[in-house]
């Protein structure tokens, strides 16, 4: 594999020159790189690597609106809970990161929650996690379209046919041919009665709505368990 290089935080826009500690004038170099480049502006340094430069003047221009709306969010939740009298505590990712390492625990966004603060032990972690993911309801269009505004195709005028929608998901029971078998997911509707459906291992295609029961209406998000993390991803984050 490549060589791991320590990296340091380089200023794009030298502080001697002016430069603010923003993020957006912060990038990341070795420290030859950095040593080399100096009090020289970054596109001196990089006169004759321009497909280089490029990148780190479209980060440097790059909005931090996204950033700003997460920070005032946060704030603005701390403060809602400070007033609750509850008691209330702001750890960094750091503490996070050390806790996982610590523990010898793989990064996922679940296992992460628990990582969070100050945390002694965390025992039985490792078993699937109900990820929920926000699929939405449809669209009211029924048409689609080109770029142009012209239309490629239409949907459906109704969503639900044969008593079933788009996002529901069911069971079908196929007795027979190449679909035999029980099959679970998110079900695909079709004005001609077969319809697809979404698995964990796949797509099952041309299943009868004859053969479809419905376990629980779309209400516009997705479920599904992911599997247990490995004991190699646990050896990897440490």
């Amino acid at each position: 594999g490549a060589t791991q290089v320590p990296l340091e935080i380089e200023h794009i826009h030298p502080r001697s020159r002016g430069g603010s500690d923003r993020i957006s004038n912060l990038t990341l170099a070795c420290r030859p790189c950095n040593q080399r480049k100096g009090r020289q502006p970054i596109g001196t340094f990089l006169a004759r690597a321009p497909k280089r430069l490029a990148p780190i003047k479209a980060q440097a221009k790059a909005p931090l609106k996204d950033a700003a709306a997460v920070n005032t969010t946060r704030w603005a939740l701390f403060q809602a809970l400070t007033a609750t009298g509850l008691p209330v505590e702001t750890v960094s990712g750091e503490r996070t990161k050390y806790n996982r390492t610590r523990l010898d625990i793989p990064k996922t966004h679940a296992l992460d929650a628990i990582c969070v603060g100050t945390v002694d032990q965390v025992q039985d972690w490792n078993r699937p996690v109900l990820a929920i993911k926000a699929t939405r309801r449809g669209t009211y269009s029924r048409t689609r379209t080109f770029n142009n505004g012209f239309p490629r195709g239409y949907l459906v005028r109704h969503k639900r046919l044969y008593g079933f929608q788009t996002g529901d998901w069911v069971r079908a029971e196929v007795p027979k041919n190449k679909q035999a078998g029980a099959h679970v997911g998110r079900v695909a509707v079709r004005r001609t009665g077969s319809f697809n459906i979404q698995t964990q291992t796949g797509t099952v295609q041309g299943i009868s709505h004859r053969y479809c029961q419905v376990l629980q209406r779309a209400d516009g998000y997705g479920y599904a368990f992911q599997p247990k993390p490995t004991m190699e991803e646990a050896r990897r984050a440490a």
